[in-house]
């Protein structure tokens, strides 16, 4: 884990939230560190969501910065436009890049964090060379393409690997997850290396989904204190 203090971010999806109300429904979630727009075309995923007006338009009212995850094929020529949007982030998968190293050039110098994406199944390792190309690696602890699924605990091993890349490597690369993630799956995934978190149903499937991003937010921070990243580290308690 890195030796400087983790800060944990929860972007909610709005994948959970209602199509219908989506500005009211950014106006409840201010709090957050992004929102997670979930882009999908039917052909990467088997799902259908929004497409690049309608995050033109979530950009220009939202109140916290835009993460964009494009689920989508041919990320190599669409990927760039949601850059021009202006939106913050855009995190794009590899599995839907032929050429991830120039596109991840191309969303930063159009004014973008540049995020990249795998699948469950897809290993990390091939990729670690390519960190310093990078602001943010997604791994994906559900399948893609549908919320309210249950988190993949064997995704904890390729995320504590993926820590250990980016520290080593000394580069300031967030490690972001997505998929199953609740106020207990949470510390799970925090204490593996996880600084970044996107929430559905656990923000937006509660009465005050401002509450539930504070919740969420201090579980996965303390997940980062010493004694629970090192518990054989921890000082020794009275008798």
């Amino acid at each position: 884990m890195s030796s400087s203090p983790l800060k944990c971010c929860i972007n909610p999806s709005i994948l959970s939230a209602d199509f219908v109300n989506l500005e009211a429904e950014l106006a409840r979630i201010s709090n957050a560190d992004a929102v997670h727009v979930d882009v999908m075309d039917n052909h990467f995923v088997p799902n259908l969501t929004i497409g690049l007006p309608v995050v033109e338009r979530l950009q220009k009212v939202s109140p916290v910065p835009l993460d964009a995850h494009l689920m989508i094929s041919n990320a190599d020529r669409w990927a760039p436009q949601f850059a021009d949007a202006g939106l913050s982030s855009v995190t794009f998968h590899v599995e839907a890049s032929n050429a991830p190293i120039r596109l991840a050039r191309e969303l930063r110098a159009r004014g973008a964090k540049a995020g990249m994406a795998l699948r469950p199944a897809t290993p990390v390792e091939p990729y670690l060379d390519m960190l310093t190309e990078l602001d943010m690696l997604l791994i994906m602890t559900v399948e893609p393409g549908f919320g309210g699924q249950a988190f993949l605990d064997v995704m904890l091993p390729k995320i504590r690997r993926a820590r250990a890349a980016v520290d080593g490597s000394g580069v300031n690369v967030a490690i972001q997850v997505d998929g199953g993630i609740t106020e207990e799956t949470i510390t799970r995934a925090a204490e593996a290396g996880a600084n970044v978190f996107v929430a559905g149903s656990a923000v937006y499937g509660r009465p005050s989904p401002a509450d539930a991003i504070e919740s969420l937010r201090a579980n996965g921070q303390l997940a980062f204190t010493p004694t629970r990243l090192h518990p054989n580290n921890a000082a020794p308690q009275p008798a």
